[in-house]
C-alpha cells in the first residue's frame, strides 16, 4: 500500500527556497528589505514593518526633499526588484519587499504626529496591499517585471495615504 502525500490546498503559497549566499548580493539584500523579506510567514508585513524605522531616518527632509526621495527609491526599486524576480526566476516572489518599503513611505508621507497616525498608515497600507482592490488588482495582473513590482504597491500607498487624510478630517481630526 502506498501513501501519497497530501496535495497543497490552491490558497496555500508554497514556500519558496531562496539559493545559498542569495542575500549576499547586495542587490537583492536591498529587494528583500535587508533581509526582512525572507521571514517565513507574511514577508510583505515584515518589509512594511521594516520601513517605519528608516522612515524617520529622513522624515524631517523638507516635502520636495522628501518626495524626491521616495520618487528616486520607486525608481531603483524598478530596477532592484527586476533584476531580484529575474534571478529567482519568479515574477514577483513573496520575499521582495523593496515596493512594501516605497507604499509605506508614500502614506508616511502624510506625516502621521502620533504613534497610532504611524499605525494607523501601517494597516491602511496593509489592507489595500493585501486586498487590492481595484485598480490595484488590474496593474498587479498586467504590468510586468520590475514596473510590475513596483507600482500596485505605488497604488496600495496613494490610496492609504488617501484614505488616512480622510480619517485624520473626519474621524480622528488631529489625533493622527
Amino acid at each position: 500500500m502506498s501513501v501519497t502525500p497530501p496535495t497543497p490546498d490552491e490558497t496555500e503559497v508554497p514556500q519558496q527556497v531562496l539559493p545559498p549566499g542569495f542575500l549576499r548580493d547586495p542587490v537583492h539584500l536591498l529587494a528583500f528589505g535587508f533581509g526582512s523579506g525572507a521571514a517565513r510567514r507574511a514577508p510583505g508585513t515584515w518589509g512594511s514593518l521594516v520601513a517605519i524605522p528608516l522612515y524617520f531616518l529622513f522624515f524631517w527632509l523638507p516635502p520636495a526633499l522628501y518626495w524626491t526621495l521616495v520618487g528616486l527609491a520607486f525608481v531603483v526599486g524598478i530596477w532592484l526588484c527586476g533584476r531580484t524576480a529575474r534571478d529567482l526566476k519568479v515574477h514577483d516572489h513573496g520575499g521582495i519587499v523593496w515596493d512594501e518599503f516605497v507604499g509605506m513611505w508614500i502614506v508616511l508621507g502624510f506625516h502621521p504626529d502620533t504613534l497610532q497616525g504611524v499605525l494607523i498608515a501601517f494597516l491602511l497600507f496593509r489592507l489595500f496591499d493585501i486586498l487590492k482592490p481595484w485598480p490595484i488588482s488590474w496593474f498587479d495582473e498586467q504590468m510586468p517585471g520590475g514596473i510590475g513590482i513596483m507600482f500596485d504597491d505605488v497604488l496600495a500607498g496613494l490610496m492609504a495615504l488617501g484614505s488616512l487624510a480622510l480619517v485624520d478630517y473626519w474621524l480622528l481630526p488631529g489625533m493622527i
